[in-house]
C-alpha cells in the first residue's frame, strides 16, 4: 500500500511551517525527514499519523483520505514518538505489554520477553523503568518494532536518540528487515545512519526531496 501526501500545509499560530508539500511513500521505501529545529519535522509526522489535521491538503492511504479510514488506517500503522511514553512504575515487560494492548494488538508475556531480548534488554525486563537509563527506556519503546510484522507503515520520531552503537545497529537491522519484506519507514534523525535495504529517500523541509 502507498501513503500519499498531497499539497500538505501546516500552521502553528501565525507561523506557516510548510505548505504545498507533496510526496509518496511506496512499499520498500525509507524516508528520512530532515530540517532545522522548528522546521516542522515532528508536526509532519503527527499529520501523517492522523494525530493532527493539516491547514490544507490531505494524507491518503491506498488512495483514501486517512480521516475517512481512521481505525482501518491505524491498524496498518506503528507510530513511536520522540516522547516514548514509558511509565516509570512499570517494568520494561509490563510497559511493552501495556503499549501493545493500547494499540489494539495484545501480546503474551513470552512475546514481550522475546522482543525485549532482541533489543538487548534480556537482563533488565523486570526492572522498573525508573531505574533504566534513557537509552534503555528508548529500547523499551522500540521493542514494539519487533512485534509489528503485520503493520506495513512505521513512523518514527528520532528513534536513534540516546542509543549506544550496539542498539543503533540492532535498530538498523530491524528496519532493514522490515524494508526487505516490503514495509515502509518514515523517520527523523539528527544522526548519520545507514540503512541497506529498500530505497532510501530524503526530504528536507524547506527544500525538495531527493534520493540518497
Amino acid at each position: 500500500m502507498t501513503l500519499q501526501i498531497h499539497q500538505l500545509a501546516c500552521q502553528r499560530g501565525e507561523r506557516v511551517l510548510f505548505r504545498q508539500l507533496s510526496f509518496e511513500v511506496a512499499a520498500g521505501q525509507a524516508w528520512r525527514i530532515a530540517g532545522a529545529n522548528g522546521s516542522g519535522k515532528t508536526s509532519l509526522l503527527r499529520l501523517l499519523c492522523g494525530l493532527a489535521w493539516p491547514a490544507a491538503g490531505e494524507v491518503r492511504w491506498a488512495g483514501q483520505n486517512i480521516r475517512a479510514l481512521r481505525e482501518q488506517y491505524c491498524a496498518h500503522l506503528l507510530y513511536i514518538g520522540h516522547l516514548h511514553g514509558v511509565q516509570d512504575d512499570l517494568s520494561a515487560r509490563e510497559n511493552l505489554m501495556v503499549q501493545a494492548t493500547l494499540s489494539g494488538t495484545p501480546i503474551s508475556r513470552l512475546q514481550a520477553e522475546q522482543a525485549l531480548t532482541q533489543l538487548g534488554l534480556g537482563g533488565r525486563m523486570e526492572l522498573p523503568a525508573r531505574v533504566l537509563s534513557q537509552g534503555q527506556r528508548k529500547r523499551v519503546a522500540l521493542a514494539r518494532l519487533a512485534l509489528a510484522g503485520q503493520q506495513p507503515l512505521w513512523i518514527l520520531d528520532e528513534p536513534f536518540t540516546a542509543l549506544d552503537q550496539s542498539a543503533v545497529q540492532a535498530l538498523c537491522s530491524t528496519l532493514n528487515a522490515h524494508l526487505a519484506r516490503g514495509g515502509s519507514v518514515i523517520y527523523t534523525t539528527h544522526q548519520e545512519v545507514h540503512l541497506s535495504a529498500g530505497e532510501q529517500r530524503l526530504l528536507e523541509l524547506g527544500l525538495t526531496e531527493r534520493s540518497c
